[in-house]
Order: C-alpha cells, then structure tokens, then sequence
C-alpha cells in the first residue's frame, strides 16, 4: 500500500465531504478511493470514517489521524517544493478557498493571466460562502474583516476596499440625486440582511486621515424594497435601477467606470474593509503557493488603499 497516497485520498475525502466527490477531485475511479481509504483502516486497524447513505463522519480516531495526516502531507508536500524550488516553472495543484463575490468579480477576470503565466499550475476555487478565518485545509484562503486578523497564520494585505452608496444613472434621473444622507429616507434601498441596520447607517464625512465629522442617520430608509444576504442580488438589482444600495466597490468598480452606476452621496463614506490572503505558517511556501500569492499582489496592488475607487475616479472628498 502506498500509505501516503492512501493519508492524501482519505484527507481528500474529507474535503469533498464524499467518496465520490474526491473521486472527482483526484481523477480516479470511486472504487479506487474506497480501496484506498479501506486499505488505510486495515493497515492501521481502527475505523476512521463512519459511513451511512446520507452522510460521513469521521469518528474519534479518524479526528486524530486526519490532523497529523494533513501535517504530514503538508510536510512532504514542503520538502517537495524545496527540492524544486530553484526551477523557474512552478507547478502543482493550488486550493483555494474565496468568497463567492471576490471570486466572481475579481479573481475570475484575472484568472487567465494567470494561467498564461503558469501553465503548469492548476487551481481548485472554493466559494461556498463568507469567509471568517484562515482554513488549514487550503494552499491560500482569501478573506475580509474590519479588524486587524488574529492567529497563528501568515497573512498579507491585498487592497482596501469601501462600502459606499450609488443607484443606476436612471434610477437616479427619475427620482433625484441625494445631497445629504438624510434624503435618503425618501428613496427606495436595496439592502443587506444585517440586523445591525435596523439601528442606522453612521455615515462619514471627509476621506480618511482629515478631521472628520461624524453624522449618524438614525434609522433604515424609508422604503426597503429589496433585502437579501446575497451581494450579487442587490447588485444586479441596483444595475438595473430598482434602488439606491451599499455595495463594496471591489463589486462595482468596472460598473463606476462604464458609468453603468453612479456613487450616491460621494463626500460620505460608510465603512471600509481590508481584503487578505492567508496561509498556514509553514517553514516553506512551496512555490505554486508563491506564485500566486505575487500574482494576487500584482493584480490587487497590496496597499492601504481603495484600487477600485481611484481607478474610477471617485475616491470620498
């Protein structure tokens, strides 16, 4: 038995939540994985997974042996890139776990750049959902908080990116272009479903680095005419002119340059956040890794600073 290709089938397994799945995942035929992961309890005489029709579940042994597993592969996968790492031709399998809007609006467009550059590197994309903390199980996991990260992982700025207020071109013609946030409150919003606007908008004024005045818009607009968790609902419904919406710009910013949406209230800002690219803290990044966390930090720029707002010429007065 090839134990290790065995440890990498049963982890893979795990990640794919199902035998067929990972059967996908590593081209093999669902039999060859089940003999693998059958062929590993038997060498090392204790069950790791519980089977039923429904589902997996690892059981208490299976736990243990999985997180030493994927420090192993880990390992192994290290000394590998090490040995290879004077070639100029990185190579391998990349995963990569993202949230859904960063992966549909920025990393897709970029994406054949970066195959053009790197034939030899492939990339598994996980965008189930929000993304709240750096996931082991993955090469590099790109996330966004409004607070500095905490953790025992290596973690780099990508770019900043703004929340702010815009509505289509003709949405705004038919019913009027706000002067302050106040004047909101008799326009239609397109809105998160976050409980904490049900307790107001803070808006600010001034960009950042300047004396501010604070002024909070007490309460939700008047008419919610669309709320909803999904980004690219409340996108696709402000492009199409039904109402006046927050959106981060890395969302909207070929939209602000094709003039397709129009910032709303521009010497206001809402709020900001950082976008980040993790790992796990490893003595060695193996070179695919490398590759693409540069290639990130070419296309994103890696500044304190909003690359979406300047490259539209709209950044908060």
């Amino acid at each position: 038995m090839d134990q290790l290709r065995a440890m990498r089938t049963f982890a893979r397994v795990i990640d794919e939540g199902s035998f067929a799945g990972a059967a996908r995942a590593l081209d093999l035929a669902p039999a060859v994985v089940t003999r693998l992961v059958a062929e590993l309890e038997e060498h090392l005489g204790a069950r790791l997974l519980n089977r039923t029709t429904r589902k997996l579940a690892l059981t208490d042994v299976g736990e243990a042996y999985l997180e030493r597993a994927r420090r192993i592969i880990a390992d192994v996968e290290e000394a590998e890139a090490l040995a290879s790492a004077s070639t100029n031709d990185p190579r391998g399998h990349l995963r990569v776990l993202v949230p859904p809007a960063i992966a549909v609006h920025q990393l897709s467009k970029h994406l054949p750049r970066f195959r053009q550059q790197y034939p030899h590197i492939t990339l598994e994309l996980h965008a189930p959902g929000p993304v709240a903390t750096m996931d082991e199980a993955f090469d590099i996991t790109i996330l966004s908080s409004r607070h500095p990260l905490e953790g025992d992982f290596v973690a780099r700025r990508l770019a900043r990116t703004e929340v702010i207020m815009c509505a289509s071109p003709d949405y705004l013609d038919r019913c009027g272009r706000p002067a302050h946030p106040r004047d909101l409150r008799g326009h239609d919003s397109i809105r998160p479903s976050i409980p904490e606007l049900q307790r107001g908008i803070v808006f600010v004024r001034g960009g950042l680095g300047e004396g501010t005045v604070h002024e909070t818009f007490s309460g939700v607009p008047d008419r919610a005419v669309l709320s909803t968790s999904s980004i690219d609902t409340n996108y696709a419904a402000t492009l199409h002119g039904l109402g006046i919406a927050g959106l981060p710009t890395f969302v909207i910013g070929d939209a602000l340059l094709e003039g397709a949406l129009e910032r709303v209230l521009p010497e206001w800002r809402l709020f900001s956040f950082t976008i980040w690219a993790t790992m796990p803290t490893r003595k060695f990044m193996p070179a695919r890794t490398r590759a693409f966390l540069e290639f990130l930090l070419q296309v994103f720029g890696g500044e304190d600073h909003d690359p979406w707002l300047l490259a539209a010429g709209c950044v908060t007065r």
